[in-house]
């Protein structure tokens, strides 16, 4: 398998990042939402330690995969069978949901912490440097964050399900590769 991409498929690294996106954006999410259902005490701890582990893997994630997009564009968009102001209109709906990504990618972690600040707690970066929380805890603020950071969180999980089922459309309605070029292993 090619590392870089090729004018019409994905290279290995591209798959790489973006699968190892999927992952995290899962790991976080669900430790988010079912984090408080594990039980007091260590579990729980060792829950948000991977919650945040995990939201700061994503940052960079992204970091990675927008450096690696400097250097290796994505292939051209595939062909589909449709009119040419329903293909305009796809097209301009699929940049502006990547831009959202890009941006919610960046965004929930970051106000996750800040979150972690605004409860008075430090922040560990990958157990190798920890960053005391520059202000004192604030319940209401934290409160406010916590808010934020979860209509973001959601956002960004029901874009990311638009962006799945729209690939599962490419596949089954268009018939064309958009799906399979993001497939490890793909016929090329």
């Amino acid at each position: 398998m090619r590392l870089f991409n090729s004018v019409n498929d994905y290279g290995a690294v591209a798959q790489a990042l973006h699968w190892l996106t999927v992952i995290l954006v899962a790991v976080a999410w669900a430790l988010g939402i079912f984090g408080d259902l594990l039980p007091k005490g260590a579990a729980r701890q060792a829950g948000l330690a991977v919650h945040i582990f995990a939201g700061l893997a994503l940052l960079v994630l992204v970091a990675a995969r927008l450096a690696w997009r400097s250097v290796d564009p994505s292939p051209a968009s595939e062909a589909t069978e449709l009119g040419s102001w329903m293909a305009r209109w796809l097209g301009a709906a699929a940049g502006i949901a990547h831009y959202a990504l890009y941006a919610l990618l960046i965004a929930v972690p970051i106000a996750g912490i800040v979150l972690q600040f605004a409860r008075g707690d430090a922040l560990s970066l990958f157990g190798l440097a920890v960053i005391p929380s520059p202000w004192l805890k604030d319940a209401a603020v934290a409160h406010n964050v916590k808010e934020v950071h979860e209509v973001l969180a959601h956002a960004l999980v029901v874009l990311a399900t638009v962006h799945a089922n729209a690939a599962l459309m490419h596949h089954w309605v268009f018939q064309d590769r958009t799906l399979v070029r993001m497939l490890p292993h793909s016929k090329q």
